[in-house]
């Protein structure tokens, strides 16, 4: 990547026709990011499926690159999105949710400033239907957040992670490393998280970076998200892949 290129914030969205009327909402919020100096950012829209549904939503921005493909869930769609993300960083966001004002440059701040740190999440802030919004119980401290800690929290509490992965910020080649999100039905992004902090340190920002929309049609609110089945087979493999990482004994950034 050039010089030029490389100073880009890549956001990555996954999106299917239930959720492609909130893409202006996205969008503008993505508009009122200010980054420094020098950097800009792109927006990276991949539909999950060939549909004609999604397209007249996405809003009319030289910055935004729209594309579709075969349905295989929003860690696939991600994944094959990550062909025309050229950034140093790549941020999620997901096609019902807004970025706060001043989110991007939060997450900028830190990974430029310490090349240690692979990876970056934030206070996230439920939106109701009725427009108020519900922080989350527990929240760590601000500051970063050790390899292995979100493993060990996720496991001692029910499957639920510090830190929520809709928020997350990563290192291009940290995430290309990996694969990518998990090959699952649901929680891919989950499985993402805990496979970052199996292999190297994260940060936790206190101040808000998203507003998550809490809506009848989001995809962790139907039944099929919590067949008992499906949740264990998904968490078992989600486990064991963070552990089997942890083991190789490889970190980001690699020992000298």
């Amino acid at each position: 990547m050039s010089a030029a290129v490389n100073r880009r914030v890549v956001i990555v969205t996954a999106v299917h026709p239930p959720s492609a009327r909130f893409l202006p909402e996205a969008h503008r919020s993505l508009c009122a990011q200010r980054l420094p100096r020098g950097w800009d950012w792109q927006w990276v829209i991949q539909e999950d499926g060939r549909t004609d549904a999604v397209r007249p939503h996405v809003p009319d921005d030289p910055r935004v690159s729209f594309g579709q493909g075969r349905p295989g869930g929003p860690g696939v769609a991600r994944t094959i999105a990550l062909a025309r993300a050229d950034g140093a960083y790549v941020k999620v966001l997901d096609a019902d949710d807004r970025l706060t004002e001043g989110a991007l440059a939060r997450d900028l701040a830190v990974l430029e400033a310490d090349p240690g740190i692979g990876w970056t999440t934030s206070r996230a802030l439920d939106v109701l239907p009725d427009g108020s919004t519900a922080g989350f119980p527990g929240d760590p401290d601000d500051g970063p957040v050790e390899r292995g800690a979100v493993l060990d929290f996720w496991k001692a509490n029910d499957f639920r992670a510090p830190v929520h992965p809709a928020t997350l910020c990563v290192r291009r080649e940290l995430l290309l490393a990996l694969g990518g999100w998990m090959a699952l039905p649901a929680s891919e992004d989950t499985g993402l998280l805990l496979a970052l902090n199996s292999v190297s340190r994260g940060w936790f920002c206190g101040r808000a970076g998203l507003l998550y929309r809490k809506w009848e049609g989001q995809a962790t609110g139907q039944a099929a998200h919590t067949d008992p089945a499906e949740r264990a087979a998904r968490m078992a493999v989600v486990e064991e892949r963070a552990r089997a990482l942890a083991g190789l004994r490889w970190g980001y950034p690699a020992a000298d």
